[in-house]
């Protein structure tokens, strides 16, 4: 571990996507010191890509060091393309640069130890990264911090070789090095998943007795979103580690969500919950309800409770009506109030979704006199050929929040601009992540811009197969 009197000097950070440029630079010139060695020519030539860099980024996947004075000094960034890719539960180190001014200060050192931290919560097996042999700051380094030397030529960096190879990177210099970590113990942190979805059509076919309204959307999962960090408690108090602006705790859906677990369950078993919040609030994004599911799944697992994914939903349920999608994991086609899923497959999309930073209470929609509620049905083909795209919610979101509305126009300038759920957030769809990312680089100072891509299966279902795996 880093000496606790060297970090002092600097803090470690989730980097921003604002910070991309400048990370970049730092790699730039770190690789300088790679002048005059075999592999300079390849360097040289292969600059980290931008718009990787970038979803990495979105993802919370990259951290910085940054100085007392804020000035970024290095960073590391994990990669989770291989276990994406071959369903492993290791994670590959993409990147590890500090500024050469800044070497020798204990920096690198504490950005592998932080993010060897992470994947250990996050429930990775091991870590993992092709290096140098001949270079002081490369191999010997990192075998000081627990990675050994292992045989390339298995499947599991098979992957890594490909893209070495496409980027002009000689094989012959490349060495593959991993780092085992160890099963979270009981009362360590976990780290998990809770992500965004977005709408990708909403239409209100009736109102059911009990005042409830019949709905008929898709629902596309994301991968990006906030993250919950659990840790068990034996004293069987649920508590919120950091205040949510505007969240009283009583009224957190992730804590409600923990309380229910735990009388339904009738356990005395207890847990922290800490929220990084990414999505935002009131946005039609689901952050409140994905925060929920994800408490419901991680502490199943967590508490040892072995509940079946039907029995969560149904919890998740009388919490609010977006839970069950989240705690089931799938991308679907919903019917009812939202709790009738179908799984269904979508071709791989990446999303622009623009934040106006206007809150949009659902509750009022539901209520407006001017909202249609008698549709008729669409299907799965008529979504699928693109007939059926349309927001109920969206004609009384433009009329009566501007900002809603004035996103809704700017995107609008770039392709089909929709409304997610009940709002605010506003979405594109596009086909290529570098299109997203430009689109995303001009967006106006009043709005935020977030791009992530969509997903059949959720992270929060990786995360608990990694998990449970420790214990197989």
């Amino acid at each position: 571990m880093a000496d606790p009197s060297i970090t002092a000097l600097f803090s470690i950070e989730l980097a921003q996507p604002d910070q991309v440029a400048v990370l970049c630079a730092i790699e730039r010139k770190a690789v300088q010191m790679f002048r005059g060695h075999a592999a300079w020519p390849a360097y040289a030539d292969m600059p980290i890509p931008a718009e990787l860099l970038h979803q990495a980024i979105a993802r919370g996947l990259v951290w910085v060091a940054l100085s007392v004075a804020g000035e970024s000094l290095g960073f590391v960034w994990l990669d989770a393309a291989v276990s994406d890719e071959a369903g492993s539960h290791a994670i590959g180190i993409a990147e590890i640069d500090v500024l050469p001014d800044h070497g020798q200060r204990g920096i690198g050192a504490a950005l592998l130890e932080h993010a060897c931290d992470w994947a250990r919560a996050a429930g990775y097996h091991r870590v993992d990264l092709g290096t140098l042999a001949d270079v002081p700051w490369n191999a010997p380094f990192y075998a000081k911090h627990g990675f050994v030397t292992v045989d390339k030529n298995t499947p599991a960096f098979a992957f890594a070789r490909q893209r070495d190879r496409e980027n002009g990177f000689p094989d012959q210099l490349r060495v593959f090095m991993s780092r085992s970590l160890r099963t979270p113990a009981r009362g360590d942190w976990t780290a998990w998943p809770a992500p965004a979805k977005l709408n990708l059509f909403l239409r209100i076919t009736g109102r059911r007795p009990d005042g409830y309204h019949e709905l008929q959307t898709v629902f596309r999962l994301l991968d990006w979103g906030d993250e919950i960090r659990l840790r068990v408690r034996d004293d069987g108090e649920i508590r919120r580690m950091h205040d949510v602006p505007g969240v009283p705790e009583p009224s957190d859906l992730a804590v409600r969500a923990a309380q229910l677990l735990r009388r339904h369950a009738g356990v005395a078993t207890g847990a922290d919950i800490d929220v990084n919040k990414r999505v935002p609030m009131g946005g039609g994004l689901g952050g409140g309800s994905s925060d929920a599911a994800t408490v419901l799944v991680a502490l199943n697992w967590l508490w040892h409770l072995d509940l079946d994914a039907d029995t969560l939903a149904e919890l998740g349920r009388q919490l609010g009506a977006d839970v069950p999608v989240f705690v089931r994991g799938r991308s679907a086609w919903a019917e009812g109030i939202g709790e009738q899923l179908t799984p269904l497959p979508l071709p791989r999309r990446t999303y622009v979704v623009l934040d106006p930073r206007e809150s949009v209470p659902t509750a009022a929609l539901f209520q407006a006199s001017e909202l249609t509620r008698n549709a008729p049905r669409a299907t799965i083909s008529s979504f699928a050929s693109g007939e059926t795209t349309e927001n109920a919610f969206a004609p009384v979101v433009r009329a009566r929040h501007p900002w809603v509305a004035a996103a809704l126009d700017w995107l609008g300038g770039f392709g089909q601009a929709r409304l997610s759920g009940s709002g605010g957030c506003v979405f594109l769809e596009v086909k290529s992540f570098e299109r997203a990312v430009s689109i995303a680089g001009q967006c106006p100072a009043a709005f935020t811009a977030h791009v992530a891509s969509g997903v059949d299966i959720s992270p929060l279902q990786q995360a608990l197969a990694r998990h449970q795996s420790r214990t197989e």
